[in-house]
């Protein structure tokens, strides 16, 4: 599966201005995963893991210039053997989201890090999509995903979702001095309606449920008191008789 339109947008003021957020804020969160094995899926555009220090980083992905070219819905990978996995903007436009899902869950360790960006439907980019006669192209195309069913998502997969941001609060506009122009509106968005930016960043903890195991009462059994109680020499006699 390749993104149609990726590739040229990523150069248009919209892909500068999304990825100038969405990069540093992937950074800061990737720098202090430690582990051996980190794994970025998709948009080989960007080498979103090189602030971390895991000896081994791929990018994987069904095509470009990827370290592993792969069907994303059967990752070869084993399971359990992945400490961070960066997923930026595939669920929206892939076109198995939940198989890719379950791929991820089932390579990461336990306790193992999912990073996850995508466009924000409850924004003017959202909006926009809906209004727009442009759905064929990128980004409008894409099956945009609430933060909400992300959750459930990933919650139905053993996930914890540990933090989340939003962000890039101006409208989409195609050229770069009317986006320079509504740049006042980010400290304002993010203040006031945080939950309105056109992308949104997730991070999620692979939690994996412990058994608690009951043990048989291998111990002796005890006496009841009654019995180890001593007999005084009046009771004595008295049961003689």
């Amino acid at each position: 599966m390749s993104i149609t339109g990726i590739d040229g947008w990523l150069h248009t003021p919209q892909g500068r201005y999304i990825m100038s957020w969405e990069q540093p804020k992937i950074e800061s969160l990737v720098v202090d995963v430690f582990g051996y094995n980190a794994l970025q899926l998709g948009l080989p555009q960007y080498d979103l893991l090189a602030e971390n220090r895991i000896p081994l980083r791929q990018i994987a992905g069904e095509s470009g210039q990827v370290d592993v070219l792969c069907d994303l819905r059967e990752l070869p990978f084993a399971a359990n053997s992945i400490d961070l996995v960066v997923m930026p903007h595939i669920l929206e436009f892939h076109r198995d989201p939940h198989q890719v899902l379950r791929e991820v869950e089932r390579i990461l360790i336990p306790d193992g890090q999912l990073i996850v960006t995508g466009f924000n439907p409850l924004s003017l980019w959202g909006l926009r999509r809906r209004l727009s006669n442009s759905r064929d192209k990128f980004p409008m195309h894409g099956s945009y995903i609430s933060t909400l069913r992300l959750k459930d998502w990933l919650q139905l997969l053993s996930f914890e979702v540990d933090r989340g941001n939003f962000g890039c609060y101006a409208p989409p506009c195609d050229q770069e001095h009317w986006l320079m122009r509504w740049h006042f509106i980010e400290a304002a968005g993010n203040r006031w309606w945080s939950f309105a930016g056109g992308v949104y960043l997730l991070r999620a903890v692979k939690r994996v449920r412990g058994m608690r195991l009951i043990m048989p009462p291998w111990g002796p059994k005890k006496v009841p008191g009654k019995v180890l109680t001593a007999l005084t020499q009046k009771e004595f006699e008295r049961r003689v008789q």
